[in-house]
């Protein structure tokens, strides 16, 4: 048996996860990972999104850098070592997520001997900016 929808009501939903589906429960598992607020966001009128996937292997490590925009960092498997300037060390563990902050000098690592880390990176910025800055 079809069932049937209400056009208006499934435009509606969408803003609270509501799909389509042959079940009678069609409804997205929306899951919230992380929310924060950034106050170092660019401001010029375009915005370029960006997600990249990266891997470091085993001793692998990204040089010395800083970003313009916050950078979030999802892992999906091995853990990633960030040293921050005047922090200490931050390990993200697959499943967790962090937000690199902007104008801050780092580097990360995978410390592991055997396992890669892999993560998907998010952040927005003017189009075209670079990824990241080399640092001193």
């Amino acid at each position: 048996m079809q069932k049937s929808i209400d056009v208006g009501q499934a435009i509606a939903g969408l803003a609270v996860g509501v799909t389509t589906t042959a079940r009678e429960t069609g409804a997205a598992k929306l899951t919230a990972l992380h929310r924060e607020v950034a106050v170092t966001m660019p401001s010029a009128g375009a915005q370029e999104i960006r997600v990249l996937h990266a891997r470091l292997d085993p001793g692998d490590r990204t040089p010395y850098h800083s970003h313009r925009h916050p950078v979030t960092v999802y892992m999906l498997a091995g853990v990633f070592t960030l040293e921050l300037d005047g922090r200490e060390p931050v390990h993200v563990r697959a499943g967790e997520v962090f937000v690199e902050p902007a104008q801050v000098r780092m580097t990360g690592r995978n410390l592991s001997a055997d396992e890669p880390a892999t993560m998907v990176l998010f952040y927005v910025s003017e189009p075209d900016a670079p990824f990241a800055d080399p640092a001193a």
